[in-house]
């Protein structure tokens, strides 16, 4: 069936591993209009399903591209993954960097629905409308670097790969997935959720082109958006990511005093700035890299071809659990890369097991350590089972169970609030606040204050939900907007998308993926934080006072946040929202 859709493919890609087959479905223009694509519509696949065990044969792993990606729109090609956490319980979703995404619009599809479990290991192998899902034995605990060059041999030049490494396949609840060698999808344990499927890897390769309505306003829209990139210090400066990746951001947290270390007890590294992105680029040899039509090229590569760590990965494994070694950060970070290993909670597992035990790490211990979190022995379940088990809860620097970023919430209050509220847990990127907290863009905040911060919140988390639906770089949007991706995605759909439509897409995914939550018993008492950052100090100086957070109005902006969000005062979501927003309501005695 062809579709006369603009964009959009018009197709979407079942395949149930364990019967071995694959069936094609046409959704509607409407439902391309309300869900759009990428994360939203993954949320609509994965909604019917969400109360399943994470490991269930029938709980969907969706992997959904977006009506920007495979077209001249900037920095428009990534996809977006979304299945149920294995280390957390909650809805897990991550972009998919690399060329995956690209790949897969070429070949004709919008998006694909994984079911089932194979008898043994497997490969996916997508070319155009052809879907063959073959041996992937010979690959059984190869690390992903190996599958990737196994793979290279056989590939055609342009296609793109997802696979995971032994963690994946040993199912630790911190797997990863890796992309085209060099982009992780790293949080939640999403790599274990192939490995319970038996799928060791993906590979799509299309040859056909992406239909635009009209070409000639949609060069005018990128246009308008690369100007505003360009204008961008945070993204195109001489310390912005363009020219130092995201660790750029090391030095901003280190100046302001709230760089996690010793696993969040203190808020400063003295040697931070011997471990800054100008070392690691200088002793490195470092030249960019980035995912497929991104002016940004955020990540670095060493001159050995080895990944340098970005921002969070660089902060957590160094000052997080005490590490001054550059090379020792070097060679953990491709280790964990390679066995398929999610470097932020790996590195914050390691560092509550530092302070429970007073170990420290070197190069005898770190990288002995990772090879056996990855097959799922010792701390492998995360830091929140390992502090449980021994006694110590208080001692996981997590949020529903996933570990925190590197950012410390004493030192920016938008950020906690983010954090705790997050609908995966102890993560930033869904309303990234550092851009107005930190970089003071696109208007500066004050980062000690509660004030106003549950709308920015809310609504931040509206526009990235938006810009994973679409799918644009949330990065992106330090510099450009909706409002010049509505005039994008207008010009490639023919549809009339403005500003308020893609908030509307962007609220309703958010408030989905709170509905799948509530379904699994989560509720306000979740959207919470340790309890070291409501009582002890971090590392005050420099004229700066790193304070403990005041309890009570965390919890009057986290009401806040829930009454802004549609939720009522247990943090469960109103069915009058959920029918203002065209969805369905959780009814009553909904659970899990």
């Amino acid at each position: 069936m062809k579709s006369d859709l603009c964009g959009w493919t018009g197709s979407v890609l079942h395949i149930d591993l364990q019967r071995g087959e694959s069936r094609t479905e046409h959704p509607g223009p409407d439902f391309y209009a309300t869900y759009c694509g990428g994360r939203a519509m993954a949320g609509a696949y994965l909604r019917p399903h969400c109360t399943r065990q994470w490991d269930h044969p029938q709980m969907p792993v969706c992997i959904f591209a977006g009506p920007l990606t495979g077209t001249a729109a900037p920095a428009s090609g990534r996809a977006s993954l979304m299945t149920r956490s294995p280390l957390t319980g909650t809805v897990i979703d991550s972009p998919l960097g690399g060329r995956l995404a690209t790949q897969l619009k070429q070949a004709g599809w919008d998006g694909i629905v994984i079911t089932g479990t194979a008898e043994t290991l497997v490969g996916i192998e997508i070319r155009d409308q052809r879907v063959s899902i073959v041996d992937a034995e010979p690959h059984q605990g190869a690390q992903t670097s190996e599958v990737f060059d196994s793979l290279h041999e056989l590939m055609p030049p342009d296609a793109s790969v997802a696979c995971i490494g032994p963690a994946g396949e040993h199912r630790s609840p911190m797997a990863s997935i890796m992309v085209d060698r060099y982009h992780p999808a790293g949080r939640g344990g999403l790599g274990a959720s192939l490995g319970a499927r038996n799928l060791k890897y993906l590979m799509v390769t299309g040859s056909g082109d992406v239909t635009v309505y009209d070409p000639e306003k949609l060069a005018e829209a990128g246009c308008e958006i690369m100007r505003l990139a360009a204008a961008s210090p945070a993204l195109m400066g001489p310390n912005g990511f363009a020219r130092n990746g995201t660790a750029a951001l090391l030095d901003l947290t280190d100046s302001r005093r709230m760089m996690p270390t010793d696993n969040f007890s203190k808020t400063h590294f003295p040697a931070a700035h011997a471990l800054n992105a100008p070392a690691f680029n200088a002793r490195y040899h470092a030249r960019p890299h980035g995912c497929e039509g991104c002016p940004i090229h955020c990540h670095r590569m060493a001159d050995d071809a080895r990944s340098i760590p970005d921002f969070v990965s660089l902060s957590h494994l160094t000052a997080l659990i005490g590490n001054t070694d550059m090379e020792l950060t070097m060679k953990a970070f491709d280790l964990l890369n390679r066995l398929g290993l999610d470097a932020v909670s790996a590195a914050g597992t390691l560092a509550c097991v530092r302070e429970i035990t007073g170990r420290d790490f070197d190069e005898n211990t770190l990288l002995p350590a990772l090879h056996e979190m990855a097959s799922g022995k010792g701390p492998g379940a995360g830091s929140r089972r390992y502090a449980a088990e021994h006694g110590e809860p208080e001692r996981s620097m997590t949020s529903k169970g996933l570990e925190l970023p590197a950012f410390d919430p004493r030192g920016a209050y938008g950020t906690a609030l983010a954090v705790a509220v997050s609908t995966v847990g102890g993560c930033d990127q869904h309303a990234y606040p550092a851009s107005h907290e930190i970089l003071r863009k696109p208007v500066a905040t004050d980062r000690f204050t509660f004030s106003g911060k549950a709308r920015i919140i809310k609504t931040s988390e509206d526009v990235l939900a938006a810009a994973d639906s679409l799918t644009a770089c949330r990065f992106i949007f330090l510099a450009a907007g909706l409002e010049e991706y509505a005039k994008a995605v207008s010009a490639v759909t023919g549809m009339d998308m403005d500003l308020k439509t893609l908030q509307i897409i962007g609220e309703r995914a958010c408030f989905n993926e709170r509905t799948m939550n509530a379904l699994n018993g989560f509720d306000a008492t979740h959207d919470d934080l340790p309890p070291r950052f409501f009582t002890e100090e971090g590392s005050s100086g420099d004229g700066i006072r790193m304070s403990p957070l005041n309890r009570e109005q965390f919890l009057l902006a986290r009401a806040a946040y829930c009454h802004i969000r549609g939720l009522d005062e247990k943090g469960l979501p109103l069915k009058e929202k959920a029918h203002e927003l065209g969805m369905e309501p959780m009814q009553d005695g909904d659970s899990a």
